[in-house]
C-alpha cells in the first residue's frame, strides 16, 4: 500500500509543477504591462523601464520561470503583490481559510442532502421521488452558480431584506454564499449517487443474494450500499474541488473576502504574483484533496490493495529467483 501512496505523492508534485509552469506561461503571454498599470500611465518610459527592472520583468522568460519555480517550491515565497505591497503568501494565509470554510460548508450540505436523495431516488426508480430528483438535478446542474447567487441576493437581500448582501461580520453573511453553491452540489451528488446505486442494483451479487432469500433490508445495507458508496467516495474529491473553484465566482458576487475576490481584483490590475499564487494554491489544494480521496478509496477497495500486494509479491519472487 505504501507504494501506492508514494506513487500518488510523486504525481502530486509533478502536477503542481506543471500547473505552476502553465499559469506562469499564460501570464507571460497575456497582453499588458504591469509597470505601466502601476504607474497609471503617468510615468515616463525611463520610469517604466526602471520599474520593470526592479520587478524583474525585463529578464528572459526562462530566467523568470526558474526564479518563480525556485521561490515557490523551495523557498515557499510567491512574491509580493504589485498593488498591495504585501507578500502574497501572507495575504493568502488570511483569505484561504475563509474560502476553505465556505467550500467545506457547501460540500457538507451538498453531500449530506444530495447523496441520500440520490440513493432514495434509485431505490424508487421511475416513481415520483425519482422523477423529482431527476428534474431537480437537471435544473440546478444546468443553471450557472452566479445566476443562482444573483437571484438569491435579489430575493433575500433586496426584496425581503432578510440577509446582508456582503461581508463576513455575521453568520447571516454566510447563508447565501453557502446555499448558492450547495444547490448545484446537491444536484451533482444526487445524480451521481443515483447512478451508482442503479449500477449496483443490477450487479450479479445483488441478484444472487436475493435468489438465496436474503432479506431485502440486508441486501440493501450489507451488499448494495457498501459497493455503491465506492464510486460516490471517489467523486467526493471532484465535488470538493468544484465547490472551492465555484466559490471564486460566488465570492465575487457577494464581495466575500476570500481567495476569489483577491484573484479577480488582481486579474484586472495585472497583479501577476497574486494571480499566480491564487491559482497555484487552488490547484495544489485540489490535488491534495484528490490524493486524500484516492488514498481512502485505495484503502477501502480490496482490488487496489491486491494489485499492489501482488506487485510486491512478484517483485520479491523475482529477487529470490535471481538469488
Amino acid at each position: 500500500m505504501w507504494k501506492y501512496v508514494l506513487k500518488r505523492l510523486f504525481w502530486l508534485i509533478i502536477i503542481s509543477i506543471c500547473v505552476a509552469i502553465l499559469i506562469f506561461s499564460i501570464m507571460w503571454f497575456v497582453p499588458g504591462d504591469p509597470a505601466q498599470i502601476m504607474l497609471a500611465g503617468t510615468g515616463t518610459q525611463a520610469e517604466i523601464d526602471a520599474l520593470r527592472d526592479r520587478l524583474g520583468l525585463s529578464d528572459p522568460y526562462l530566467v523568470q520561470l526558474g526564479r518563480f519555480l525556485y521561490n515557490a517550491f523551495i523557498r515557499f515565497d510567491l512574491g509580493d503583490s504589485y498593488v498591495y505591497k504585501v507578500p502574497v503568501i501572507v495575504e493568502l494565509g488570511h483569505r484561504f481559510p475563509r474560502t476553505l470554510i465556505l467550500g467545506l460548508l457547501t460540500m457538507i450540505i451538498s453531500s449530506g442532502i444530495g447523496i441520500p436523495l440520490g440513493i432514495n431516488a434509485a431505490m424508487n426508480r421511475n416513481k415520483f421521488q425519482d422523477q423529482g430528483v431527476l428534474v431537480f438535478s437537471m435544473i440546478f446542474i444546468s443553471v450557472p452558480q452566479f445566476w443562482i447567487a444573483l437571484e438569491m441576493m435579489i430575493l433575500f437581500a433586496v426584496k425581503l431584506r432578510w440577509l446582508p448582501t456582503s461581508g463576513i461580520d455575521s453568520w447571516k453573511c454566510w447563508i447565501m454564499p453557502v446555499l448558492s453553491g450547495a444547490l448545484s452540489g446537491i444536484a451533482m451528488n444526487a445524480r451521481q449517487s443515483r447512478s451508482a446505486v442503479l449500477e449496483t442494483i443490477r450487479a450479479d451479487f445483488v441478484t444472487t443474494a436475493r435468489a438465496k432469500g436474503v432479506r431485502e433490508q440486508k441486501v440493501i445495507y450489507k451488499h448494495m450500499l457498501p459497493n455503491a458508496l465506492m464510486p460516490i467516495i471517489n467523486g467526493l474529491g471532484n465535488t470538493v474541488c468544484t465547490m472551492v473553484s465555484g466559490s471564486v465566482i460566488i465570492e465575487t458576487v457577494f464581495a466575500f473576502p476570500g481567495v476569489g475576490t483577491y484573484m479577480m481584483s488582481a486579474i484586472g490590475g495585472r497583479d501577476y504574483p497574486v494571480v499566480r499564487g491564487c491559482v497555484l494554491m487552488l490547484a495544489i489544494f485540489a490535488a491534495v484533496v484528490n490524493l486524500i480521496v484516492d488514498l481512502i478509496y485505495g484503502y477501502l477497495d480490496p482490488r487496489i490493495k491486491a494489485q499492489y500486494v501482488n506487485y510486491g509479491s512478484r517483485g520479491a519472487g523475482r529477487k529470490g529467483a535471481s538469488a
